[in-house]
């Protein structure tokens, strides 16, 4: 038989058999965190089962002319093919959980973080964050054998946990709502990594959530149990990160006092004025078509009567036009620009049409040669709306660098 002579990409490894420790379907993010860290000793966490895996594919493919050394050389040279790759000199070590579309990771790389281990569950979402980091998450963080791939020692714990349970567009059941109890997972992880710092951001309403006492329970675990001093304030975009987008989030910052002796240092950023506008966001120019509301649309007549400024975002609210007072954008959503609740949208000089993904990931922060893969709209509209916005959480993390 003739051995085909080929390259072997990392998507071929979706159906490799494992005969070792795998977790179903983690073999890529074991892969790919191997060789992220490969010239540091936390590679020594991935490496086995990284390594067997890769043995594992060489064995199942007889008819491919390639060796183990071959195929890590290929894969080394793909995953460093992304526009995001950290410096291998680096001040601190970080964790990614939740990690979304990688909004916490891309703020502390940027101050010279090196993350060690992320997750996340969302299939689109790991699209979007393998694009640009060349990392596959690996995947459920609430099983017992996704997080013993965590890395014994790091520095910071990064973590925006779901907000569906206690933000006003859900039920609000808090801790009653499964999605709610995921905090409970980020516990577990503290206690047994003990990081120098926790680092957490979730929505406004978590503070007042079932008047008040989620909040009160998450602080107590924290500083009563885990023995952690915590710091927490909300910040808003707008007069936080100079981005002109209308959205509080609250923070959580909590130090270990052994290893962080001088926590009391550490101060939330200070309000800076808002420079920007909305039109150093919105693309300008004529768009698809499929952007624009055509004026035999049902809801043509209300848009066009009520959207008079072009200075402006605003907001449809099922039945109304809300105008953004502070002529900024409103809050993006998860469910933004599905033609439902809390569509962003402007008037240009070609019409009335919603904000597009690339304009709402760039009200989040993210930088222009951020990718934006081949998925359908809607996914994306909801990557930006449940991400985090990324040059707040660097201001935070200088904070934190200062007193570490």
């Amino acid at each position: 038989m003739i051995k085909e002579k080929r390259k072997v990409g990392l998507e071929e490894f979706s159906g490799v058999k494992k005969g070792n420790k795998l977790v179903e379907n983690e073999s890529k993010a074991l892969i790919t965190h191997y060789l992220h860290n490969i010239n540091n000793t936390v590679s020594e966490n991935y490496k086995d089962d990284a390594l067997n895996t890769i043995s594992d594919f060489v064995e199942q493919n007889e008819n491919i002319s390639i060796t183990k050394e071959d195929v890590l050389e290929q894969l080394l040279f793909d995953i460093k093919e992304v526009p995001f790759i950290a410096d291998d000199k680096y001040n601190f070590k970080f964790i990614d959980l939740f990690a979304g579309i990688g909004g916490f990771r891309l703020a502390l790389q940027n101050i010279g973080g090196k993350c060690v281990y992320t997750s996340e569950w969302d299939i689109a979402a790991k699209k979007t964050y393998f694009e640009n980091f060349g990392e596959i998450p690996f995947g459920d963080i609430t099983k017992e054998t996704t997080k013993n791939y965590i890395p014994q020692q790091f520095d910071i714990l990064c973590a925006g946990f779901p907000c569906q349970a206690f933000s006003i567009a859900g039920n609000r059941k808090g801790f009653a709502d499964t999605r709610g109890t995921l905090f409970f997972d980020v516990e577990q992880i503290i206690a047994k990594h003990r990081p120098k710092v926790v680092f957490l951001e979730n929505v406004k309403n978590l503070v007042s959530h079932d008047k008040g006492k989620t909040f009160k329970t998450i602080i107590e675990i924290l500083e009563k149990k885990l023995g952690y001093k915590v710091f927490s304030s909300v910040l808003n975009s707008m007069t936080h990160a100079n981005i002109p987008q209308n959205r509080e989030r609250i923070f959580i910052v909590a130090f270990d006092p052994n290893q962080v002796s001088n926590y009391m240092n550490f101060k939330f950023p200070e309000k800076i004025k808002l420079t920007k506008t909305i039109h150093d966001i919105l693309d300008e120019g004529k768009h698809e078509d499929k952007y624009y509301y055509a004026k035999d649309h049902q809801y043509y007549p209300e848009l066009e009567r009520t959207m008079t400024s072009r200075d402006t975002v605003y907001q449809w609210r099922r039945v109304y036009v809300r105008e953004n007072k502070s002529n900024v954008c409103p809050t993006l959503t998860a469910n933004m620009g599905t033609g439902g609740h809390n569509v962003p949208l402007i008037k240009d000089d070609y019409g009335i049409r919603k904000l597009t993904p690339r304009e709402c990931f760039s009200f989040q922060g993210y930088p222009d040669n951020y990718i934006l893969p081949n998925l359908a709209n809607g996914r994306l509209y909801t990557q930006a709306g449940n991400s985090v916005t990324t040059t707040l959480i660097e201001r935070i993390a200088n904070e934190i660098k200062k007193v570490l």
